[in-house]
């Protein structure tokens, strides 16, 4: 990997995600060695994503470079590397690109999709965790609309602008959202040989309400919002199976689609070597202590979704969302601090600072502890967090300019095929008809 030896404390952070950014930052002008390993060499906004998806953004906006953080200390490391093991006597990571030997290890991974066994959705249906999948739904929605164009089969044309959607968490309500937005504006100018009521998202949810973890005043606004922009909600309902044209779930409803968006639950994505018992298997966390260590382990840490700590206010862990990822990278760098000096540690306390949804234009719900509000305010208030929580100035200037832009002329600026699906090309064969 070609680390210099040092006589300081090496901590090796695996994973750039929130956590382990968050964590980073705060260990750049300490005296130790730190190196991020990640297999990717950029921070992804995640809760951005959906409008890369959509047309709205830019990937490069969401995205920041992982060296821009390590380069502000000459102590500090960054290498582009798949872990694939630890070995925790030893104190070392192995990597596809060599081992590298810790004090103290940071597992900062985040979590995965979670298909819950089912095969079928996983190797036919689009998920969005990362910004190359996000990019691949774009391509999918446009080339999908693009082929609605010139096939004259009614059938065919109805399910390539039927855009079905499972799980109506905060991704799955975003991403309808935005997708309706899309219908009702962009559709009609950009594709006028296409009926826009012939396009019909559908938002699936197994449970009995829209954003399950939110307060029953968001779920009922929410729902009401999706409902106005012309999404087809179905509660109580679960996806059975998908075969990539048809949608099968536990009630009657069969739904025709080319376009099938999983949005349903995570999982954390741990790393192999440590001990079984420090693995909750069903959840795939680390149990963690009220430090962040990793059950059996001193000098092993885990923080953001991929850590389980489990206290009287959170018995199954804390949300797999960025909040606690944030807070526990800050907090870990403080630990690490004093644990490096021989000091006692603090146990993490989280505190909530409530959570949000955007729906779409002038359109959110805001739930922050005793205070819930929607509409135009809480869509300000959600624009303005998301600003603020954005890594580096170009990110947050370049998405408040888009932003306006696309309110202003209800517009999406990003509409482009730059890196087609892949299978475009034999779907398009088949539709190339006979002048």
């Amino acid at each position: 990997m070609n680390i210099p030896r040092t006589n300081l404390p090496r901590v090796v952070i695996i994973g750039g995600g929130f956590a382990g950014l968050s964590l980073a930052r705060k260990l750049l002008k300490e005296d130790i060695q730190m190196v991020l390993l990640d297999r990717h060499n950029y921070h992804t906004f995640q809760p951005l994503l959906y409008q890369v998806s959509t047309s709205g953004l830019e990937p490069d906006s969401i995205a920041y470079p992982l060296r821009k953080i390590t380069r502000e200390s000459k102590k500090c490391f960054f290498r582009l590397a798949e872990v694939q093991s630890i070995s925790a006597q030893e104190n070392t990571v192995h990597t596809n690109i060599g081992d590298l030997v810790y004090d103290y290890l940071v597992i900062a991974t985040g979590s995965k999709t979670n298909f819950f066994g089912n095969d079928s959705i996983e190797e036919h249906g689009m998920w969005m965790k990362t910004v190359p999948q996000a990019l691949n739904i774009r391509s999918l929605i446009l080339e999908n609309l693009e082929q609605a164009t010139i096939t004259n089969d009614p059938e065919r044309r109805k399910a390539l602008m039927n855009f079905v959607l499972a799980g109506a968490g905060p991704t799955g309500v975003e991403l309808s959202g935005a997708i309706a937005e899309l219908k009702n504006h962009i559709v009609p100018k950009d594709y006028p040989d296409l009926d826009p009521n012939e396009m019909n998202i559908h938002l699936l949810e197994g449970m009995d309400r829209v954003l399950p973890p939110m307060s029953e005043h968001a779920s009922r606004k929410a729902h009401k919002m999706l409902e106005d922009l012309g999404v087809k909600i179905h509660l109580n309902t679960m996806v059975q199976n998908y075969d990539g044209h048809m949608v099968e779930t536990n009630t009657d409803l069969r739904i025709k689609t080319e376009t099938f968006i999983w949005s349903a639950g995570v999982t954390g994505a741990p790393v192999e070597g440590l001990n079984a018992s420090a693995m909750v298997e069903k959840a795939n966390r680390y149990k963690v202590n009220g430090f962040n260590q990793v059950e059996g382990y001193e000098n092993i840490f885990a923080i953001g979704d991929i850590a389980l700590m489990q206290t009287e206010d959170f018995p199954k862990g804390h949300p797999m969302v960025a909040q606690p990822a944030i807070q526990q990278g800050k907090h870990l760098a403080g630990n690490l601090k004093r644990l490096i000096r021989g000091q006692k540690l603090k146990a993490f306390d989280y505190f909530d600072k409530g959570a949000m949804a955007t729906v779409g234009r002038n359109k959110a719900v805001v739930d922050l502890h005793k205070w819930k509000f929607s509409g135009f305010f809480a869509w300000f208030v959600w624009m303005f967090v998301h600003l603020w929580f954005l890594v580096g100035f170009r990110n947050r200037t370049v998405t408040f300019f888009n932003w306006i832009y696309n309110y202003v002329n209800y517009d999406k600026a990003a509409r482009l095929i730059i890196r087609p699906f892949k299978g475009h090309e034999e779907s398009m064969a088949g539709e190339r008809d006979k002048v």
